[in-house]
């Protein structure tokens, strides 16, 4: 029996390509894709180091990023300090179930801490019983409902 090794890191510039493969498959889960200068932007807001800008983690199993973590860190008028929105969470479908997506939102849940924030949160569809599973046992449902206008 081998044991794998998974490591939580930080988005680096030479992950470029593998962070594309899984967000791409992230956003084909939602039924959407975006144009290519979305990507490039979005990338290079992750590796900003910016205050008040996305930063992003990977998971790396035995050496192949296997999922990611897209989260931010904005001001409250309910708190002092800081809340970490957590945007972009996926796994690959075939490593699911071992533990990927509870590492990667543990992890914000350590730079959350690290920062002083006074909160995570993040929002998903009903319907995603697979994902909600997970986080009825690491977070508390709210009854908040979410309202969108796009332009």
């Amino acid at each position: 029996m081998t044991h794998k090794q998974l490591e939580i890191r930080p988005v680096e510039r030479a992950d470029e390509a593998e962070w594309r493969r899984l967000w791409k498959a992230y956003l084909a889960f939602y039924e959407t894709s975006l144009p290519e200068d979305i990507y490039a932007l979005t990338f290079s807001r992750l590796l900003s180091g910016a205050t008040n800008e996305y930063a992003g983690f990977l998971a790396v199993l035995d050496g192949k990023p296997v999922g990611l973590a897209h989260f931010l860190f904005h001001r409250s008028c309910w708190h002092a300090n800081s809340i970490c929105y957590l945007q972009d969470l996926y796994a690959d479908p075939d490593i699911r179930g071992q533990g990927i997506g509870r590492a990667l939102i543990e992890a914000v849940y350590v730079r959350a801490n690290a920062e002083r924030a006074e909160e995570v949160y993040w929002m998903t569809q009903e319907f995603n019983t697979t994902a909600r599973r997970l986080y009825d046992r690491i977070a508390a449902k709210t009854p908040f409902i979410v309202y969108q206008k796009t332009f």
